[in-house]
């Protein structure tokens, strides 16, 4: 069968497929059984290349933004909206976008890809930049030690031809700019040293004392040379930031929930100059940072019964740890939902290294989801109340809305979870699509 013939075929299965309402990456992996080279060869043709964004937290947030700066300024861009991390759903995005004469309208690819799926992917498709956000506990159960998932995304700098854009406060990220291929250049995000603490690396997560003692003893430690950053991260206040890009310093509206989305788009502003040049309109690439959108689930706000309710997803110590930070719990009705299939990870040990001790001025209304029993547990040894256990995710969401009274609601959901809860809320209010 000739290669139009198969594309044909797979957008056909992909049409087939939506009309079911389901199967995004089906179609990818037909095509993947019968022109293994496709995305390669789709992507080869881009003139400003290939985008690989990934580490273990903020990929879908950080994605988003990007793809959004890089529109701003006039590009066509190509993402996997879907967050599909394989080759084949980088396919199916791709049979998604194609027009009937195989054409794809895009000047550039930007891809979010989790660690194990990224290094599959950089061995058909060299990216010309990458961005490698962070390495923490997520998800142990799968990929085993952090130092695995660390080789992991070497391999994704070392296949990247252009630009790798590193995270210069996690060491674990730092570190990889010593396997940047030949005639590749490393750029950096990074914090202000007043920030550093608010944002612990996973080292710091596992030595709290040792943290705290480098907080207060943080005058007397002698100082430690770290590479220049393009763009750094030096204050935030509530839904602004300040930053300072190439020496120049910006204030930005961020409306995202939680602070790790402001260092994320510090990310995604740091991969944008690099993808742009000198092209790039820094103020106006800062001013488009205050009209980006929370990613499904990551701080997602629909309404229900005329009051916001928040989607917050959880996945790991330091981003629940943060999420918690953003917002005093005495101002929201509170849930957690938290379930334990392959996709949250089966091992919910981690929840033992958060402290919930915030949670005690305002409680937790409800605590839902498969592991519900084992987060109760985990917030009565933090001394927080909880008012009801009810593992159903459907009676507990309704119950949770009904007793809210006037206050604003949110859910800290693993990821199964906050998918189930968008199913249910969709019945009950508009959800915007996946």
């Amino acid at each position: 069968m000739s290669r139009p013939l198969v594309r044909l075929l797979g957008q056909g299965v992909r049409w087939a497929s939506s009309l079911r309402g389901g199967g995004s990456a089906f179609p990818g992996l037909v095509m993947e059984k019968l022109h293994p080279a496709f995305v390669a060869e789709e992507l080869a043709k881009l003139p400003r290349g290939v985008v690989v964004i990934s580490g273990t937290n903020g990929k879908t947030t950080t994605t988003k933004m990007a793809v959004q700066l890089l529109r701003s300024q006039g590009l066509r861009v190509f993402t996997n909206r879907t967050g599909s991390n394989f080759v084949r759903g980088v396919a199916a995005s791709l049979l998604a976008e194609m027009d009937a004469f195989g054409r794809l309208d895009a000047d550039v690819a930007v891809l979010e890809l989790d660690e194990a799926h990224a290094v599959h992917f950089v061995k058909q498709v060299k990216p010309r930049y990458a961005l490698l956000l962070n390495v923490m506990r997520d998800q142990l159960d799968r990929f085993g030690e952090i130092d695995t998932t660390r080789r992991m995304l070497s391999q994704v700098a070392q296949a990247t031809t252009g630009t790798v854009v590193l995270n210069r406060e996690d060491p674990r990220i730092a570190s990889l700019a010593d396997h940047v291929a030949a005639g590749a250049t490393v750029e950096w995000f990074g914090l202000s040293d007043a920030l550093r603490p608010m944002f612990p690396s996973d080292d710091d997560m596992r030595d709290v004392l040792r943290q705290t003692e480098d907080v207060e003893l943080d005058s007397e430690q002698p100082s430690v040379t770290r590479p220049h950053a393009d763009v750094v991260l030096n204050a935030v206040k509530a839904n602004s930031v300040e930053l300072d890009v190439h020496g120049e310093h910006h204030t930005a509206t961020i409306d995202l929930y939680g602070v790790y989305n402001q260092y994320n788009a510090a990310a995604a502003l740091a991969l944008s100059l690099q993808v742009l040049g000198e092209s790039a309109d820094v103020a106006s690439l800062v001013d488009e940072l205050s009209r980006v959108t929370p990613a499904f689930g990551r701080g997602e706000t629909v309404t229900v019964e005329g009051k916001p309710l928040q989607l917050l997803l959880v996945k790991n110590p330091a981003g629940f740890r943060l999420s918690l930070a953003s917002a005093s719990a005495e101002d929201y009705a509170t849930m957690v939902a938290i379930n334990d299939a392959y996709a949250d990870g089966r091992d919910v040990s981690w929840l033992w290294d958060v402290d919930f001790d915030s949670l005690r001025a305002g409680g937790v209304d409800i605590v839902s989801g498969v592991r519900a029993w084992d987060m109760a547990l985990r917030l009565d040894y933090d001394l927080v109340d909880v008012g009801s256990v009810e593992p159903d995710l459907e009676a507990a969401l309704q119950q949770f809305i009904a007793n809210s009274g006037d206050r604003p609601m949110r859910i800290f959901c693993t990821y199964t979870a906050m998918l189930s809860l968008r199913k249910i809320l969709g019945g009950m209010t508009h959800v915007d699509a996946i």
